[in-house]
């Protein structure tokens, strides 16, 4: 069995983003793995998989970290393992492809690969959050069983999980593309929104720049290990994103960005976003692809028209002609398309004011979607309170004018939806 032991615990006590307390031996159940042992479990599995493999997803899933990994290390017969998963879970994963990523799973199986991944991360000053973490960004369980396994982070964890917008496009951007791509960016800043891109060429450098420039959040998500800048010219931007923002990855430290994980650190991008914008695409544009992940998990999606000339913008208008995409223009509609008004009050940056708010206010409204509704349940799900709570939160909220609710005929629950201040 693989355990947190003392060469690891002190390690892991320095990278947790939790409160070391949580690091110490579970009192509760003596016999089970400690909060150590689960982080411990993640890190590794974080080495062992690709990302996006539904299958670890699954397993992990139904048994836990810990457990799924001891099926792993101990060369438990695939039979065996898939009855586990059936008796927990009612799943059928199927043997032959579970006896295949066991065998691609084992080869990575490394007790000093993953003491270095830890040194690495803590020689760059990384956190690590989890699903057990009270810091994890709850969208990303909207991936299901291709959702990340941990997150690396450099700088601030808690903007991960902050009322954000995905700005991407295109790497060889035109001038136009640019121009555009500051002007929006700098439009959302303004109400303390957090920008999320890839940090690559073009699009992608000019948001993040852009919110650096006003000083306001920026996070980084890298196909690589977060430590490990890509491309290598953007060493200068990842260590300014890092000191006042984050840049984070799901992969160890010290992992290459690989044509696979550029695809599926997109689907990364997406879910962590309220809602994606892509401001320059052409047809072959890998940001279509952040695009297609965000249109298949219900986020917003929105795309700036280019000149109906331009290869550089073919992508964005097709995405306005083929998937539904929001047309977004200029300030005001970038801002109507995020559900803000010109004085979003409600997403503003922190200050000695806004301060004030209830943090179970800004946990449920964020968990609200930007159209449509939830109900008080689903709402508690993804704000990671209980239903009790964010009930007296929502009704707290709609007598401050910032949600409603909507009945309907025959339905057991009320949804509730935010509003728009005029």
């Amino acid at each position: 069995m693989i355990r947190a032991d003392s060469e690891f615990r002190t390690r892991l006590e320095h990278l947790t983003a939790d409160a070391a307390p949580t690091i110490a031996a579970n009192a509760a159940d003596p016999g089970g793995p400690t909060p150590a042992d689960t982080l411990l479990a993640r890190i590794v599995w974080a080495r062992l998989v690709e990302p996006g493999d539904a299958i670890a997803g699954g397993l992990v899933g139904a048994l836990g970290p810990v457990r799924a990994l001891d099926l792993v290390a101990s060369n438990t017969p695939i039979g065996r393992v898939r009855d586990l998963v059936h008796a927990a879970s009612g799943a059928e994963p199927d043997p032959a492809e579970l006896a295949r990523a066991f065998a691609r799973w084992r080869l990575r199986l490394d007790r000093s690969a993953t003491i270095a991944d830890l040194e690495r991360g803590l020689e760059a000053q990384m956190r690590i959050i989890t699903p057990e973490s009270e810091h994890w960004p709850s969208a990303l369980a909207d991936l299901g069983d291709h959702a990340p396994l941990a997150l690396w982070v450099r700088g601030d964890h808690t903007l991960l999980a902050r009322f954000s917008l995905a700005v991407v496009g295109a790497r060889a951007c035109t001038g136009y593309g640019s121009h555009i791509t500051a002007e929006l960016t700098e439009s959302v800043c303004e109400t303390g929104t957090t920008i999320i891109s890839g940090a690559a060429y073009g699009v992608d450098a000019v948001a993040h720049r852009t919110a650096l420039a006003l000083g306001a959040p920026t996070v980084a998500v890298l196909a690589g290990g977060a430590d490990r800048p890509y491309p290598s010219s953007h060493g200068p931007l990842l260590e300014r994103i890092s000191e006042s923002g984050a840049v984070c990855s799901e992969m160890v430290p010290g992992s290459a960005p690989t044509r696979w994980r550029f695809l599926q650190r997109n689907r990364s991008i997406a879910a962590l976003a309220r809602a994606t914008l892509v401001t320059e695409a052409g047809v072959r544009s890998g940001s279509l692809n952040t695009a297609g992940h965000a249109a298949e998990l219900g986020r917003a999606l929105g795309a700036v028209p280019g000149p109906v000339t331009s290869a550089a913008s073919a992508g964005c208008h097709r995405l306005l002609r083929e998937y539904g995409a929001t047309l977004v223009t200029n300030g005001a509609e970038v801002r109507e398309f995020l559900g803000l008004s010109n004085d979003p009050a409600l997403f503003e940056a922190e200050t000695p004011e806004t301060a004030r708010q209830p943090a179970r206010h800004r946990r449920v409204l964020d968990a609200l979607p930007l159209r449509g509704g939830r109900t008080a349940m689903e709402a508690a799900r993804r704000a990671g309170l209980d239903v009790a709570d964010t009930r007296f939160a929502l009704a707290e909220l709609e007598l401050l004018g910032a949600v409603a609710r909507r009945e309907t005929p025959g339905a057991a629950e009320c949804h509730w939806v935010l509003l728009r201040r005029q």
